[in-house]
């Protein structure tokens, strides 16, 4: 785990200086995980795309800000919440949102988990993944950093600029709200 620190630490150092294959290799590292953080947010896949690369580029050009106070990944990934939450605020100005029911690969399925069990555990990850997207926008924002970012609700309630009582209540409420959403689908049995 250091030797990764040191790493990561040799690669925003070379940022720093702008030197391009360290701007590459830092990209390679964490794009993926931006990505899917900014697609769990604005639920559409070009669009968490240029969130991310909007994000990539905005980190390069504010690295020198970056104290070593919090893990990189952190502070990328706040920077990725950050443009994502822009971009949903754009997207919702201009009357675009739609509810998009998205495809999610699963990982680390074992050979023994193929076929029918496999079908059966996408569907329901599907059918979680939809009711989680069906919700208010701030339910959808506030479960989405608790539980797959793994944010703290002073942390969420910054992101959301809510007070920490609000954002413990719109938690418990989007939770209330995902159950029943989901006693609504095949998946409640």
């Amino acid at each position: 785990m250091k030797a990764n620190s040191e790493h990561i630490d040799r690669l925003i150092t070379g940022c720093r200086k702008g030197d391009r294959k360290c701007q590459f290799e830092l990209y390679q590292q964490y794009s993926k995980a931006m990505y899917n953080t900014a697609l769990r947010i604005v639920n559409d896949e070009f669009e968490a795309e240029d969130v991310m690369q909007e994000a990539f580029i905005n980190c390069y050009s504010k690295i020198e800000s970056y104290k070593g106070e919090v893990a990189f990944g952190a502070w990328l990934k706040k920077i990725v919440i950050n443009k994502s939450l822009t971009s949903l605020k754009k997207i919702k100005k201009k009357g675009e949102v739609q509810l998009k029911d998205m495809e999610y690969k699963l990982t680390n399925v074992s050979d023994e988990e193929q076929g029918v069990a496999e079908d059966e555990l996408n569907d329901k990850v599907s059918m979680i993944k939809y009711a989680i997207g069906s919700l208010k926008e701030s339910y959808r924002l506030a479960l989405q950093l608790s539980l797959f970012e793994g944010y703290d609700n002073e942390e969420i309630a910054e992101i959301m600029q809510i007070t920490n009582e609000n954002c413990r209540t719109t938690i418990s409420r989007a939770k209330v709200k995902l159950r029943e959403a989901l006693q609504h689908t095949a998946f409640a049995q």
